[in-house]
């Protein structure tokens, strides 16, 4: 049997006002309305739908449905829990680099947390394409330090930071964090590196409600574009990389203000 576009979105016509916003919506204009006034999917959605879910999250009545991304499976949004402006200039500024972390580890519950809520960053064409390790054990952390730490010296790189490791088991890669979590993807994706990034800063970001700091292993994933080790001692499947990487655990020190920043730099074309 031959498989229509239609076959792909299920219309409940008691609930579609017919107000043509799905149509409006959608990325790639694979909606439209047919003689009937209902929408429908052009032929090139087996191809070039995404499943973003524009169409289903932006229908007013909950008229629409996709059979790739199903209806009964999307969370309403919840107007009267949207932080306030203010609320959302606080959080996001007064979010810091952390490299000071408790001993007690992180709940199981809270890590899971914080990667649901990853899960949802954007990504090109909505590939999805963002794969986690998360670390728990100091074994592996100190280990994926060392491979770091061995890079440093022969590159003669950071001979403190080499230093400090080899002679006192002071680690200035991954600052003792009690918790790693790796972000890799296919290399051939639309744009790994950045959803990747984007990825990142959404954990970050949840984790920080939590009162679970974070800040990112820029020597690790440096270090993965000149040594093997750190693929090898995390099992990185050939055809992809390491793009992001966050030391987490619950921050030592509470922070008290909000330091300054540089006047924004931008230019205005009215």
């Amino acid at each position: 049997m031959v498989k229509h576009a239609e076959d792909l979105i299920l219309i409940d016509r008691e609930k579609c006002n017919r107000d043509c916003i799905c149509e409006l919506e959608c990325p790639f204009d694979l909606i439209y309305y047919g003689e009937d006034g209902y929408p429908r999917l052009r032929r090139a959605a087996k191809k070039h739908c995404i499943a973003c879910g524009h169409c289903v999250s932006v229908c007013p009545s909950q008229a629409l449905d996709l059979k790739m991304l199903r209806l009964e499976h999307c969370t309403p949004i919840d107007r009267k829990i949207q932080p306030t402006p203010e609320q959302v200039a606080q959080f996001l500024k007064s979010r810091r680099s952390i490299r000071t972390f408790k001993k007690k580890p992180v709940r199981r519950e809270d890590l899971e947390w914080m990667l649901d809520v990853a899960r949802y960053a954007p990504s090109a064409h909505n590939l999805q394409p963002v794969r986690w390790i998360m670390i728990n054990q100091r074994e592996t952390i100190d280990r994926l330090t060392g491979c770091v730490v061995d890079w440093m010296a022969d590159m003669k790189l950071f001979p403190g930071v080499v230093r400090a490791w080899r002679e006192n088991r002071d680690d200035k890669v991954l600052r003792h964090a009690p918790h790693l979590a790796v972000a890799y993807a296919p290399v051939n994706g639309e744009s790994p590196s950045a959803d990747c990034s984007i990825a990142c800063t959404y954990l970050e970001l949840a984790g920080h409600s939590l009162g679970v700091g974070a800040c990112w292993a820029g020597f690790l994933v440096t270090a993965v574009e000149y040594t093997q080790s750190i693929n090898e001692v995390l099992g990185i499947p050939e055809g992809h990389r390491i793009y992001g990487a966050l030391m987490l655990g619950y921050t030592k020190f509470r922070y008290y203000m909000i330091p300054d920043r540089n006047p924004v730099q931008v230019d205005w074309i009215d």
